[in-house]
């Protein structure tokens, strides 16, 4: 199960242009950016479940506040966040909550990381965030509904999608804003699991 390629089938074409018109952009620059978010989401989700208590208030919240309902409307949902009025639930949609809780200090790091990728400004990113937040967790909490997964297969599907991410292109990004896990020092990709292996691998092989 690779979350990556669920979450960029999630924006569809009308999708994309309502998030293109809300923050002035083209598709073209905005799928790009968020392909970033996505990235850089996965890849803290996956260093948050590196411990176990980071793996097990994850699937908490999952089973708390993100059950993936959100992905059945995403026109609506994104058009009420951008409107500030949704009636969903509102940690559902606590895309600042979730984007803390995440990426903690590290969000404009990934923030200014993105904007150099996709050509957008910070501003335009920032907007971003917070609105694709939600959809992470929504198919995070969908797959784990769906595939009846523990906290062992949640973590692996996170590793595995992350690492996905990296080999497909954002393995700088989701480095440079995991770096600060390791008080700034960005290890250098290793053969056999890349970048993210490098930082996450030792502590999941110990699982």
């Amino acid at each position: 199960m690779d979350l990556m390629q669920i979450l960029q089938g999630q924006l569809d074409d009308n999708v994309l242009g309502q998030l293109s018109d809300q923050i002035g952009a083209d598709k073209q620059q905005t799928a790009m950016a968020a392909n970033g978010i996505f990235a850089t989401l996965l890849g803290g989700l996956a260093n948050n479940a590196a411990s176990e208590g980071g793996l097990a208030s994850l699937s908490a919240a999952l089973d708390r506040d993100h059950d993936g309902s959100i992905l059945d409307d995403l026109m609506g949902m994104v058009g009420g966040m951008v409107q500030g009025n949704s009636n969903q639930g509102a940690s559902a949609l606590n895309g600042a909550g979730i984007l803390g809780h995440v990426l903690g200090d590290r969000q404009d790091v990934a923030a200014q990381q993105i904007s150099q990728s996709s050509g957008l400004n910070m501003s335009q990113v920032m907007k971003l965030m917070p609105i694709l937040a939600p959809i992470v967790m929504g198919v995070l909490g969908r797959a784990k509904n769906q595939g009846g997964l523990d906290l062992g297969g949640l973590a692996g599907v996170l590793m595995g999608s992350a690492q996905n991410a990296q080999s497909g292109g954002f393995g700088d990004l989701i480095g440079s804003v995991l770096g600060g896990v390791l008080g700034g020092q960005q290890p250098q990709p290793q053969s056999g699991g890349g970048l993210l292996g490098n930082i996450l691998g030792g502590i999941f092989g110990k699982r």
